[in-house]
């Protein structure tokens, strides 16, 4: 007697594991060879706030209380510290006040000697001008130098506000 083999039931399919297979590697292999991860820190575009009084007003009220004062900074004295930018980013010129300055390094011997106890001044609030192309980290170095000082009463400068600077500002 012949035996038959037996068939598979009928109208079954049988798929293919090895072409499947092959096509998952080959997904895998152009996700993996096509991604670009984001750079870990990059330029962020800051959209910064406009400058605070940090300092009650010459009569002793506390900043915003005088709700008929239409210009909170009016009566404030203020050092104003203008950042202005090149075009790729970094710091071209400084300027305290009226003066310009070289660099950072020449920003906090012009700072002590604005801020110190010799000088007599008594600032109220210190406004950063930024300018709009300059990136984060050329910032902070500022922001360092200028947390570094010490003010005439012997406390650390501590309270900044910063103001964005319009485009094409020219020091």
């Amino acid at each position: 007697m012949s035996r038959r083999k037996k068939k598979h039931s009928e109208g079954g399919v049988e798929l293919n594991l090895a072409a499947m297979l092959d096509m998952a590697f080959q997904l895998l292999a152009f996700f993996i060879m096509t991604f670009k991860p984001a750079p870990i820190e990059g330029q962020i575009n800051l959209k910064l706030p406009p400058p605070q009084p940090v300092a009650g007003a010459a009569n002793a009220k506390k900043a915003g209380d005088d709700e008929s004062n239409n210009d909170p900074v009016k009566n404030l004295n203020s050092l104003i510290i203008s950042i202005f930018a090149t075009s790729n980013g970094r710091v071209a010129t400084l300027a305290v006040g009226e003066a310009n300055i070289a660099g950072t390094t020449a920003l906090d011997g012009r700072l002590k000697q604005v801020l110190g106890p010799e000088s007599g001044a008594s600032f109220d609030q210190v406004i950063l001008q930024v300018g709009s192309k300059l990136k984060y980290d050329e910032l902070m170095k500022v922001v360092d130098v200028c947390t570094k000082q010490t003010l005439a009463n012997g406390e650390k400068l501590t309270k900044l506000s910063f103001v964005e600077l319009p485009d094409g500002a020219q020091p």
